[in-house]
């Protein structure tokens, strides 16, 4: 298939793709007239490509993912280092998580005490939203704060 095919049945561009090729994730064949030509095997590597870079993966980060399938396996995440790549994403977005919490934390602290300074006694604000639960129960899949049990 030529690349505006390849860039429709992957719901991208031509661009996208030959940048990938740019960085070594896509290895198009040439036709004799110089057009470029994939195969059903380039689709699912960028069909890969393309779901790893929406679960916040940088393109270098899909290298490993691509390798495997061009291994010839048949998922992208049966390969030792496609799996190291994602315990190391999985890594960075529980830091990124406690990090946010922790921001969420202090910022809530900080209105609750500027709430408290600028109300009476016990009173809730008429134009505002009530106080936030400090910290954040239940946050779904997250092992930080997990769902409480009764």
């Amino acid at each position: 298939m030529r690349i505006g095919e390849l860039a429709r049945r992957a719901g991208t561009s031509p661009r996208a793709l030959r940048h990938y090729e740019d960085q070594g994730l896509l290895a198009a064949r040439r036709l004799a007239n110089g057009y470029r030509d994939y195969s059903d095997a380039d689709l699912r590597a960028v069909e890969e490509i393309r779901a790893l870079l929406a679960d916040g993966f940088a393109l270098e980060e899909t290298r490993p993912f691509v390798e495997c399938l061009r291994a010839g396996n048949e998922t992208a995440a049966s390969c030792p280092d496609s799996i190291e790549g994602y315990r190391r994403k999985i890594a960075q977005i529980d830091d990124y998580v406690a990090r946010l919490l922790r921001s969420r934390e202090r910022l809530a602290a900080q209105l609750a005490m500027a709430r408290d300074t600028a109300e009476p006694s016990g009173a809730e604000p008429a134009d505002g939203p009530p106080r936030p639960a400090v910290p954040p129960q239940g946050v779904p899949g997250c092992s930080l704060y997990p769902p409480q049990t009764r």
